[in-house]
């Protein structure tokens, strides 16, 4: 960008105009504490599923993941992490039932909102990017 005009370079995007390929941009996040990893979106999605279903079996069952998978990676969110993330109720005839403490509540929470704000943000990026190659001459 030159700063003093306030203009796009455009001779920096000229090989980018004329490719007729399409491009994808990607992004990982994760939570870590004390530089120990937490949760990232395998983690996320079985605390949502646990959230929706109630149970770790009927989650397990509706992310395609064994119980004992789905078990091993909440007991290792737990430790690295320090608290608990799930309440379970022992098992039986009805079945036990699993909740989201607090501390799950918050942890999921806050993953959902940085990932909608960084896809968010990547969108309106990649949005008007696609606008400035569009007006770029080839």
């Amino acid at each position: 960008m030159d700063e003093k005009r306030g203009e796009i370079n455009k001779d920096v995007f000229k090989n980018s105009c004329k490719q007729d390929k399409k491009f994808e941009t990607k992004f990982r996040i994760w939570i870590e504490k004390d530089g120990k990893h937490v949760l990232g979106k395998g983690g996320a999605e079985i605390l949502q599923a646990i959230k929706d279903e109630g149970s770790i079996s009927a989650a397990s069952k509706k992310l395609g993941m064994s119980y004992r998978y789905v078990w091993n990676y909440i007991k290792k969110i737990e430790h690295n992490l320090g608290e608990e993330v799930v309440i379970r109720g022992r098992g039986g005839i009805k079945g036990g039932g699993t909740v989201l403490t607090d501390s799950g509540e918050r942890l999921l929470s806050h993953y959902i909102f940085v990932n909608k704000t960084i896809c968010e943000t990547l969108f309106n990026l990649t949005y008007s990017r696609s606008r400035e190659f569009k007006n770029c001459e080839q």
